[in-house]
């Protein structure tokens, strides 16, 4: 029932990666119900979740989620978000309740035309009103956002319930943060998502340096960075590739990186409680001061 943005002014910080491998854990091991939306025009999410082939089809068949805000945003017309949604992605058999809007390759000329006729405010209002329907359906709703802060990006960031921030221990993607961190003050008034924290990924545990940018990361960033960290590894870059054949949970993922993507999970899952309860007592102080 919560909603989630994974979210880094930089590329490349491993926000897909992290977006599949919390899906699939929450799934097989924890038998929650999850929603990925690929907001990324390159539809990384998307092939790593499907065939390649079946990403190709659904875009041509104009059934992505950038086709479903196409729909609603610029044409007015009535359609529902479930008719976009393709279910039980995973090649993971034991991770079945994970579902995906398509990524589509068109979003930028979207968000275009949507900045072109100042629909802004229509986009925001149907990415509300798709969230609040989504949440009734999923435990979680992921949303893999592209890079920088696009258009689509900001509406996430100010409409979901939370978001969260993977980063690799150098300075260049610590300062994505910082730019993420400087930009949630700007219009306060608007809203913006609380942060679960940051997490540390592709730290190689052998790099001093790693270690270094990790010290400084969990002593100078501006939220909690999660205790577990993702460490590069083999069966990571090996799990981001759909394999046709069916395979467990334990097979794609491994001895010690299972271990540490299932407590990451453990981690996230406690943080998220913990801020839906903050949420919610908020909320009703809200309305007893009303």
């Amino acid at each position: 029932m919560s909603t989630i943005s994974i979210m880094n002014a930089k590329g490349g910080v491993g926000k897909s990666t992290l977006t599949l491998t919390l899906s699939e854990t929450l799934a097989a091991v924890h038998n929650k119900r999850v929603l990925v939306v690929d907001s990324d025009a390159h539809s990384s999410v998307s092939t790593m979740l499907m065939r390649p082939d079946w990403v190709m089809a659904i875009q041509q068949q104009g059934r992505t989620v950038v086709d479903y805000f196409i729909s609603l945003v610029l044409k007015g017309e009535q359609v529902t978000w479930t008719s976009f949604v393709s279910r039980g992605v995973s090649d993971v058999d034991d991770a079945r309740t994970v579902d995906l809007m398509t990524g589509g390759g068109h979003l930028t000329l979207f968000e275009r035309e949507v900045s072109k006729e100042n629909l802004e405010a229509r986009l925001r209002q149907v990415v509300r009103t798709f969230l609040t329907e989504a949440r009734k359906v999923y435990d979680f709703v992921f949303i893999d956002s592209a890079p920088g802060l696009s258009v689509l990006t900001e509406c996430w960031l100010r409409e979901v319930d939370f978001y969260m921030s993977p980063s690799k221990p150098d300075y260049i993607s610590t300062h994505g943060l910082q730019f993420l961190g400087q930009f949630s003050q700007r219009d306060q008034d608007m809203g913006f998502a609380d942060c679960l924290g940051v997490i540390i990924s592709m730290k190689d545990i052998n790099a001093f340096e790693d270690s270094q940018y990790e010290r400084w990361l969990r002593q100078n960033s501006k939220h909690p960075c999660f205790d577990q960290v993702i460490p590069r590894a083999t069966s990571l870059q090996t799990a981001a590739h759909f394999c046709p054949r069916p395979r467990s949970y334990w097979a794609k993922y491994p001895g010690e990186t299972g271990k540490a993507l299932r407590q990451l999970t453990q981690e996230f899952m406690i943080r998220n409680e913990r801020a839906m309860a903050r949420k919610g007592a908020k909320g009703i102080t809200g309305r007893a001061a009303e």
